[in-house]
């Protein structure tokens, strides 16, 4: 996932998030730790509706992971792609130094994730986004 959270100070008023999320019933979680051990990163959680999750966070780590999945990686190579890209622009400056130009390149990654998953809760339009990043005349 590539989320923009809201952020009251920062100077955009927003910041970019890139998580790793692997899913599992509750009752085979044994497989997420599995998971856990062989990349050495990540944490696990416990949600209330009997699913346990994976996660890995930070642009750093999850551009190493997907780089180092992405010749396996079968259904969500886009996704995986995309936000390598992501992550790569991400950790190389801070989100206050992205030119107008990088900026509308995250926005569009953003998108691009979103497009290909099945569904997400977010009502957050594209419009919406580059308004508040200050990227509309």
């Amino acid at each position: 996932m590539l989320q923009v959270k809201g952020r009251n100070d920062t100077k955009y008023g927003a910041r970019f998030m890139a998580t790793i999320c692997f899913y599992q019933d509750a009752r085979h979680e044994e497989y997420l730790h599995w998971i856990r051990k062989i990349l050495k990163i990540g944490y696990i959680s416990h949600r209330k509706d009997g699913i346990t999750e994976l996660r890995i966070n930070g642009f750093n780590r999850v551009k190493k992971v997907l780089t180092e999945l992405k010749p396996f990686i079968r259904f969500k190579a886009k996704q995986a792609q995309t936000l390598i890209q992501a992550c790569a622009l991400l950790e190389s400056k801070k989100m206050s130094k992205l030119s107008n130009t990088e900026l509308r390149k995250i926005v569009k990654f953003v998108f691009i994730i979103r497009y290909e998953n099945y569904k997400s809760g977010s009502t957050l339009t594209k419009d919406a986004l580059l308004k508040r990043l200050g990227l509309t005349p």
